[in-house]
């Protein structure tokens, strides 16, 4: 189920119907997880039985942890149980026919698919979500080992936390210190509460069907096809896809914050104006929040971080953002395009950090910089093999022009946002867009 679909909508107000009413009585969090549940299984009945599973396990491995010593090697054992069974069920659904087809490549095997060994013939399909609720159940686990939150005894509390619709599919992915919490009692829904809320999710909406969806149709024509086309097509096709991304997700998580808004809940931010970022540092800061500070506390930091030397910081970067890579697809493409960010980083570093850079360099240049590496980073991203990511850089970089066909109102839409982006980001313009008639004027062109 799709945040801007119909059917969402309806069930978003039976739910929302639901939980007000009930809110005041002990069934709010059993409504909750039946809610998500049903948002869930809608796609697929069947992968219900993988998260509750999931959600079951973490929460009995927890309590059997809460009767062993602290730091002691029981604790440890019960930790790794945890990691190893949701990093299992992610490697199976999203990772195994990748390592399968790559072995049989190497060494001439003959291993069958994962498709074709799936029991009772069920059909096999990547589970909605399952990148998003392993890792955010994981930091469950993770954070009670490092007795930064203590043991939920509720199990309806807790599967609601690991199973709440608004950002069970695509994020933010949200910590138990920040959202478990939130459950322990109903939240007060204001005025202010819906209000907010449904502004979030216009912006969401407008992201995805005016500007995501719209970019995706120019983009989707030159990569499918990139060898039909030159280089200015090429380059804006890049471009434009930078931007259809960032919409896309950004997109979907304002829409989620602001369902979760409107029945009283905090979700964290998850982007703030990538495309306005000064370093490539300055950059996994602002994008994809919840997943760069999740690979930053539960990899990057307990393989050392930055304190044990530059030589092993520039280890610890490039294991995070290739892992980081992987994570988006099972394909290579996708961990080039991880070892490029670590590779920008390990060059940069010193360079982000100098004085003359933070303090002489002109904004703009850093600006300009940054997006142009983030843009050639994303074409290895989103082209669907090594070969023609490589057949773009090379034909890019060939100086074949040819007229791009690129709709002039798609990179007035862009500019637009870019616009709106720099102007809230100036301490001198921001206070702009902040006053009533130009919110009012904003949600009404959106809206149109």
């Amino acid at each position: 189920m799709l945040f801007h679909t119909w059917t969402f909508l309806i069930f978003f107000l039976v739910a929302f119907a639901g939980y007000f009413s009930l809110r005041r009585t002990p069934l709010w969090t059993p409504w909750l997880l039946l809610a998500s549940y049903v948002f869930y299984g809608w796609w697929n009945p069947f992968y219900l039985i993988l998260i509750v599973y999931s959600t079951a396990l973490d929460f009995v491995v927890v309590e059997i942890m809460d009767r062993c010593a602290v730091r002691g090697p029981g604790r440890r054992a019960w930790l790794v149980v945890s990691i190893v069974n949701n990093l299992s069920l992610l490697g199976f659904f999203k990772y195994a026919d990748f390592f399968i087809e790559n072995l049989n490549t190497l060494f001439g095997l003959q291993i069958e698919e994962a498709a074709r060994v799936m029991p009772f013939g069920l059909e096999y399909l990547l589970p909605v979500g399952i990148s998003f609720y392993t890792f955010q159940s994981m930091s469950y686990t993770i954070d009670f080992y490092r007795g930064k939150i203590a043991r939920e005894r509720n199990f309806i509390r807790f599967a609601t936390f690991a199973a709440f619709f608004p950002q069970l599919v695509a994020g933010p992915i949200e910590r138990a210190t920040h959202l478990l919490p939130q459950f322990l009692r109903p939240p007060a829904i204001t005025t202010r509460h819906l209000t907010d809320g449904a502004t979030l999710f216009l912006i969401g909406l407008f992201k995805k069907i005016a500007l995501s969806n719209y970019l995706a149709l120019y983009v989707e024509r030159i990569y499918d096809s990139p060898a039909d086309y030159g280089s200015a097509a090429l380059l804006l096709a890049t471009f434009c896809f930078a931007w259809q991304i960032y919409f896309d997700f950004s997109g979907y998580t304002d829409m989620a914050r602001g369902v979760a808004r409107m029945m009283g809940f905090d979700l964290m931010l998850n982007f703030y104006h990538p495309y306005l970022a000064t370093g490539l540092s300055d950059f996994w800061s602002r994008w994809h929040i919840s997943l760069s500070t999740w690979f930053r506390d539960y990899v990057y930091l307990p393989l050392g971080g930055n304190r044990r030397g530059a030589l092993l910081t520039y280890r610890n970067l490039l294991i995070v953002f290739l892992v980081s890579g992987f994570w988006h697809g099972a394909a290579w493409h996708f961990i080039v395009w991880g070892a490029l960010h670590a590779v920008g980083i390990v060059l940069t570093r010193a360079l982000e950090r100098s004085g003359w850079y933070r303090e002489r360099c002109p904004v703009s240049l850093k600006r300009a910089w940054v997006f142009a590496f983030v843009c050639f980073a994303w074409i290895f991203f989103r082209a669907r093999t090594l070969d023609e990511a490589w057949l773009i850089v090379t034909r890019i970089f060939a100086g074949i022009w040819q007229d791009p066909a690129c709709p002039l109102l798609m990179l007035a839409l862009v500019a637009a946002v870019w616009a709106y982006q720099l102007t809230s980001a100036s301490k001198r313009l921001q206070g702009i867009l902040t006053a009533g008639p130009v919110r009012i004027a904003t949600a009404a062109s959106m809206v149109i």
